[in-house]
């Protein structure tokens, strides 16, 4: 079913709502999220992406100029020195039409040491690499959840999935640009538990890694508004962690991650200026990402807003309303009307 693509543009900012934008979470790290799209429909997706999708009422894109310049800002405030661009969207980012671009851009700005991008990489092309490598990618996590054929479709949803060429952009990475690569894969309990030593196996072969880990397993967790597997139950993260530790001394790898493995630290987070439960004038301005949400906007223009348990509020309605959840600056709230 096809989505509206809704542009973020000037007056709407770019702090408060989790699916575009920015988000601070009180260290260097600044997660940037320019577009919600994505090609596949992986049955683990904990933001329900892709053409499956069954909640997402509303696509997002953020043009190119107006992410950098709302990034300069959150680095002014935040020091200008060792801060990481993450690039992590609700979707995948290389179907931002100016992925590069963008790139490149936060590599010019003072004290940006480190640009991450977090994908799948079904679309990705050795020339997007080699354009990626030049403009400034420092890290690319690259999620292959399986190396099974069969299996690996099955997991993203999508029938034209080939893990076989994710594996030959992986050598390509190492091979020909100034990519570190960090392999990234899902662990669902009970269906790909014998596709983690292959993988792990994978990258100490190909030699995954130099200036950061070189694998991070994900545990699969499940969300509200996700994507549940049938029969599947998350575990524990006590028998997830003991598990990462027999395969490091079984294999010789670093599995089990921490913060300063990639020099992450906590940093001044930007002032939270809505408190948990008060009430708020705001404008519905746009589309909700996922439906029974609508988008609004402050009164005084300095957050977005999602608005959920919505029935019917139009484009330019102005609405009182109390906020639900304010943590990191993302901001739910439900109308009074």
């Amino acid at each position: 079913m096809a989505r509206e693509l809704f542009e973020i543009s000037e007056p709407i900012p770019l702090l408060g709502c989790i699916a575009f934008g920015l988000i601070d979470r009180g260290t260097n790290v600044i997660q940037v999220r320019p577009i919600t799209t994505c090609p596949l429909s992986c049955i683990f997706c904990s933001t329900d992406a892709g053409p499956r999708s069954r909640f997402r009422r509303t696509e997002y894109i953020v043009p190119l100029d107006y992410l950098i310049d709302w990034f300069k800002r959150i680095v002014s405030f935040k020091g200008s020195y060792k801060i990481e661009a993450h690039i992590d969207t609700v979707g995948d980012p290389i179907t931002y039409p100016r992925i590069a671009d963008l790139v490149s851009g936060l590599s010019q700005i003072k004290g940006v040491e480190v640009i991450s991008m977090q994908t799948h990489g079904s679309t990705l092309t050795e020339n997007l690499l080699d354009e990626l490598s030049d403009a400034g990618l420092t890290r690319i996590n690259l999620s292959i959840d399986a190396l099974d054929p069969d299996l690996a479709r099955r997991l993203s949803g999508t029938e034209w999935y080939n893990p076989a060429k994710i594996v030959d952009l992986m050598h390509y990475i190492i091979s020909n640009t100034k990519i570190d690569l960090l392999i990234a894969p899902v662990w669902v309990p009970g269906l790909n538990d014998i596709e983690m030593p292959r993988i792990i196996r994978l990258a100490k072969e190909i030699g995954v890694g130099k200036r950061f880990p070189p694998l991070g397993i994900q545990k699969y967790l499940v969300h509200k508004r996700g994507r549940k597997i049938r029969g599947v139950k998350p575990m524990p993260w006590s028998k997830f962690y003991e598990q990462l530790r027999r395969w490091e001394n079984e294999f010789g790898i670093k599995l089990v991650l921490r913060p300063e493995d990639f020099g992450i630290h906590k940093r001044t987070a930007l002032p939270i200026p809505y408190k948990h439960s008060e009430i708020v004038r705001v404008e519905v301005i746009g589309p909700g990402w996922l439906k029974g949400e609508a988008l609004a906007l402050t009164e005084k223009r300095d957050r977005c807003i999602t608005l959920v348990n919505v029935k019917s509020l139009p484009i330019g309605a102005k609405v009182k309303a109390r906020i639900i959840s304010n943590k990191d600056n993302i901001f739910v709230a439900e109308p009074l009307i």
